[in-house]
């Protein structure tokens, strides 16, 4: 019986890895990071215990009310589904490290089929880039899915296999609503294959905005969803709202953004160095990732929880520039078949001075922002902060009756622990703005 080559294991060795580092991260506390955890498993319990689309009747004063509900994470949440068998809490810890490890191997996979020399090491780069950035990853949130349905966007894109683009647009529809970032995506690879070879690529854009629009009309939740996503979207891109929200939606300052994702902006760094190194003009792919970085760099100026798309982005700049110099560490025999062959990759690692480098960069970089992510965890509220509480309301209050809480951020952890009651506001205080302002201003 033939061997298989080391290369076939890859995939399964790295996705090991990626989820020891993110296991590391997410177990370092017993406590989940974020409120919204607490929510989206708690959901996905309802969809296997009640059906797929369980009523809603816990926010009756927001757009979010019984008869507007609409899941604007519905795919994440029937994802969720096979992990709420058991304790909820280890269920949703354990789905995060899960779909960061599978968002990571997504850019293995882009990086394998662009065939970047170490794909592998490139990819082994996200467990270093940035403590913020791992941080968001071991959330229970779409992020980690989002980032891995960007990272195929940019593949696909590159490839030209539109019809995947379309499929892939659609199902983001139904499974975030940062569903507008691929259309970015295409608005700047048509860009991109304007600077670099003059000519205009519109087809891509069109797959991509013809699969959200079939999205959001063939859609569990139409029409209501529609409603949604410009009630939902208009206030953070127009900012005519003065509701304060979460802390995500504003910026880090300078020493915080050094701080924590200083390997992120030495990536991009690294990368614009290369391009001058290089002497050579832009193909259509540097062209693409570095307007994809600037994006994300603009918004994370813009919002702190874009630190979960600016660094990884800035790694992929960084692999695709640096990709030709690599290049010159090809044995003269290598076939392009086989670009990241043991031989190639190990042998080639050991005398190559920019493999040294980008090996001793990763690794330094990991030992610092794995522990820092996971401090950052530690930090975090105790899992049975409200558990108590609403045992009580649970015990000794009528069916339905609404529980006045001071702060729209608990709402996830009172919902995890009690369905009996409703609330006054949650998951967004501008849901409730939006549905009753005389009424939010009172309550403020």
């Amino acid at each position: 019986m033939q061997k298989r080559p080391l290369t076939s294991f890859y995939p399964l060795i790295l996705f090991a890895l990626f989820l020891a580092g993110m296991a590391i991260v997410q177990f370092s506390s017993p406590n989940m990071p974020d409120n919204d955890g607490y929510y989206h498993i708690k959901l996905a319990y309802l969809m296997r215990t009640e059906g797929l689309k369980p009523e809603f009747p816990y926010l009756p004063l927001s757009i979010l009310n019984e008869k507007q509900f609409y899941d604007h994470h519905f795919l994440f949440h029937v994802a969720l589904i096979p992990f709420t068998f058991g304790d909820l809490r280890l269920g949703a810890k354990w789905a995060a490290v899960i779909f960061a490890g599978l968002a990571f191997l997504a850019i293995w996979y882009l990086f394998h089929r662009q065939r970047i020399l170490f794909a592998w090491l490139w990819a082994l780069g996200l467990l270093g880039i940035s403590d913020a950035f791992l941080y968001r990853m071991s959330i229970t949130r779409a992020q980690s899915l989002s980032l891995a349905v960007l990272a195929l966007g940019l593949l696909w894109l590159l490839e030209g296999r539109y019809w995947r683009l379309a499929i892939l647009s659609f199902f983001y529809v139904w499974m975030y609503d940062a569903f507008p970032l691929l259309i970015a995506l295409g608005v700047l690879h048509l860009a991109a294959v304007l600077l670099a070879e003059r000519r205009l690529e519109y087809r891509p854009l069109l797959f991509i905005g013809g699969g959200i629009l079939l999205g959001m009309l063939i859609n569990p939740y139409f029409p209501v969803n529609i409603a949604f996503s410009i009630q939902h979207m208009l206030p953070k891109l127009t900012e005519t709202t003065s509701v304060s929200v979460g802390n995500e939606w504003y910026p880090y300052d300078t020493g915080q953004l050094l701080k924590n994702s200083l390997p992120a902006l030495v990536a991009f760094a690294s990368g614009v160095l290369a391009l001058g190194l290089a002497g050579r003009k832009m193909n259509v792919r540097t062209a693409l990732a570095l307007l994809t970085a600037l994006l994300f760099g603009l918004m994370l100026f813009q919002a702190r929880r874009f630190v979960e798309y600016f660094p990884p982005f800035a790694l992929i700049f960084a692999a695709f520039t640096w990709a030709p110099f690599f290049e010159d560490l090809k044995p003269a025999d290598q076939t392009r078949d086989r670009p990241d062959s043991p031989q190639l990759t190990f042998s080639s690692l050991l005398t190559g001075l920019p493999a040294i480098v980008l090996a001793v960069f990763v690794a330094l970089s990991a030992f610092k922002s794995i522990p820092a992510a996971g401090k950052s965890i530690q930090g975090s509220k105790p899992f049975d902060l409200y558990a108590g509480a609403s045992a009580w309301l649970e015990k000794n209050t009528p069916a339905g009756s609404r529980v006045f809480q001071t702060d729209w951020d608990d709402f996830p952890r009172l919902f995890f622990y009690n369905t009996h009651n409703t609330y006054l506001a949650g998951l967004d205080p501008t849901y409730m703005q939006l549905y009753n302002p005389n009424l939010y201003e009172l309550w403020v």
